[in-house]
Order: C-alpha cells, then sequence, then structure tokens
C-alpha cells in the first residue's frame, strides 16, 4: 500500500506553514485562545504531542501484532500544561513540529506492509489498525491546523 497521499500532505503542511508560522505576531501565537481554550502555542505543541505518540505506535506496531498502548487523548491539556508550550521558545517549537513529522514521514515510507493489520486498543476500547493510524495522521494535522488559521483569522 502506498501513503504518498499521507506523506506528501504532511509535507505540503511543512512547506506551507513553517515560515507562517515563524511570521505570527507574539500576541497572536500566545493570547487568541480557540473553543478549547488553546493558543497557537499550546495547539502547536499538542500536535508535537501527536507525532511522538503515533511515531511510538507507528514503530512498535511493526513489531507488536496487538499493543497496549496509554492513550494520552482524555490527557491533551494535562500534557500541554506539564510541558508548558505556553512558555516554550516558539522557534523551538516550530522546529520540533517540523523535525517530528520529517520522521514520522520516513517511517511512514519504510513501514512493513505485512504490518498494517497489527492494532492497538485506544482508551474508548475502539481497535486501531497501523493502516487506520497512518491513514488518519494528515486528517489530525489538518483539523489542528484549520484551528490555528480560525485563530489567526479571527
Amino acid at each position: 500500500m502506498n501513503f504518498s497521499n499521507v506523506t506528501n500532505g504532511i509535507l505540503q503542511y511543512i512547506d506551507t506553514w513553517e515560515q507562517k508560522l515563524i511570521d505570527l505576531p507574539v500576541d497572536t501565537i500566545s493570547n487568541k485562545r480557540n473553543t478549547q481554550n488553546r493558543t497557537i502555542k499550546q495547539i502547536l505543541g499538542h500536535l508535537i504531542d501527536s507525532a511522538s505518540n503515533n511515531h511510538q505506535r507507528m514503530v512498535r506496531l511493526q513489531y507488536i501484532d496487538k499493543l497496549e498502548f496509554p492513550d494520552y487523548q482524555q490527557d491533551n491539556d494535562l500534557w500541554i500544561a506539564i510541558q508548558d508550550y505556553q512558555n516554550a521558545d516558539w522557534n523551538t517549537t516550530i522546529q520540533m513540529w517540523k523535525y517530528y513529522n520529517l520522521h514520522i514521514i520516513q517511517v511512514i515510507k519504510s513501514v512493513d506492509q505485512t504490518k498494517l493489520n497489527s492494532s492497538w486498543q485506544s482508551f474508548e476500547d475502539f481497535t486501531v489498525t497501523l493502516r487506520q493510524m497512518i491513514e488518519g495522521y494528515l486528517g489530525h494535522i489538518e483539523l489542528h491546523f484549520n484551528e490555528i488559521q480560525d485563530l489567526i483569522d479571527k
């Protein structure tokens, strides 16, 4: 299975957004908040957390058929707070997001095609396969960059 639509999509987000994020005014990234009360700094931090957690799952599911891996979805705000993305250096956060996603592209391009049905249980007891995780990753990025764009436009 070819996931080039996902990897090309991730790369397009990086190419489109890296400089745009760098150029955003401090007030815009620090003070405007979405419906979840998150700033742009916190949303991008959440996308790093998402990359981190999905990276772990994508790698582990290639050598473990059924993964019991803690979910963080119900703890997203706790993760954001503990890592203090609100006060983190903005350029470092942008580069961390960029390079983590460049690595995710590499992982997806190299995925063992025989392991795409390996799965993990979400905290809501849904079974998620490696294939579904990869296919859904770009949509998650899109969702949050739409939120960021809405905050910029606010």
